[in-house]
């Protein structure tokens, strides 16, 4: 049977749909706040306490808002993505670390875990075939 056939002939297409899925899922979180204003952004950037950073908190509220929505787009397209997923990576850090120190249980801050491995992940085996950054950044064919 070819699915089960260890070839990872689909890899790339499994790229593209992880791709795919979790750009849509972060842009859909990030655009809300991204548009709500400074108000919010200062409510989000206020989460850097739990680091020990208390400046600029619409800054950080705006940045962790831009990764979310910008860095969610780049990942459906597949540009810039390592970036991107080093951006969203942080941004899921400071989440997960909001929840943590908040005293919220397992269950609030497990997502921003789960998706932040996914994204850990990501950022060492790359795009995929099926993305832009492999037609604009095309791999050398230098031997090792």
């Amino acid at each position: 049977m070819p699915l089960l056939e260890n070839r990872y002939r689909f890899a790339d297409l499994g790229l593209l749909l992880l791709r795919l899925g979790l750009g849509v899922m972060l842009v859909a979180h990030g655009y809300p706040k991204l548009m709500s204003g400074p108000e919010k952004w200062a409510a989000l950037g206020g989460e850097m306490r739990h680091f020990g950073i208390t400046f600029a908190p619409v800054a950080w509220g705006l940045a962790a808002a831009i990764a979310e929505t910008i860095g969610g787009q780049l990942l459906v397209l597949g540009l810039l993505f390592r970036w991107a997923c080093g951006a969203l990576l942080l941004t899921m850090v400071v989440a997960a670390a909001s929840h943590i120190g908040t005293g919220e249980g397992f269950n609030a801050y497990s997502h921003a875990v789960e998706i932040g491995f996914v994204l850990l992940g990501l950022l060492f085996i790359g795009p995929g075939k099926y993305s832009v950054d492999q037609q604009v950044f095309p791999p050398s064919r230098r031997r090792y």
